[in-house]
């Protein structure tokens, strides 16, 4: 017979020590502290406003507009202002034409047009997506705002369809800018 108390065990100590737990512990709390701080640094200044509206019925009539109101309370700070498009698949043109107004608290109301680049010329989005392509246009960089208070930008479709298809949202943002 065999003493197998002499025999040195095959499994494996299963009670940590309290040196590898301390290390463990340490280790873990670095991880952490490092992502924590990762966050805080990623994250991008917040938008001034940031919005989206749903075409009605994915068709967007040629009377329709959308409107998109905000607070500017300090002018000395310049923004990025960009429209968002979201098209889908059903959407038959390469571009689209807009008609932008911005209504300022104090001053006429300024009126322009915007085009709107969707796809190339064989027809490949340029947005991102897969079956939802989303699409950034800047309207203003670097702009500062002439005088504090309310504005309201207004986009309507400025293409000769009378109901176009196709564009699901648009969207108005106003950051910071970079």
């Amino acid at each position: 017979m065999t003493n197998l108390s002499n025999k040195p065990s095959l499994l494996p100590n299963r009670t940590p020590s309290r040196k590898a737990s301390r290390t463990q512990s340490r280790k873990l709390k670095g991880i952490i502290a490092a992502l924590t701080c990762s966050l805080f640094f990623s994250c991008e200044t917040p938008a001034l406003y940031d919005q989206y509206q749903a075409i009605n019925n994915i068709t967007w009539e040629k009377d329709k507009e959308y409107y998109f109101t905000f607070e500017v309370k300090d002018i000395s700070v310049p923004y990025d202002l960009t429209l968002e498009v979201r098209n889908n698949n059903l959407y038959p043109y390469q571009n689209l034409w807009l008609f932008c107004s911005e209504e300022q608290p104090i001053g006429p109301l300024r009126r322009d047009t915007i085009e709107c680049m969707l796809a190339d010329e064989f027809g490949k989005w340029h947005g991102h997506g897969i079956s939802l392509y989303q699409s950034s246009f800047p309207i203003h960089s670097q702009y500062k705002f002439p005088h504090a208070g309310q504005y309201t930008f207004s986009f309507r479709q400025g293409m000769r369809d009378d109901a176009l298809k196709g564009i699901q949202e648009i969207g108005f943002s106003v950051r910071p800018a970079k």
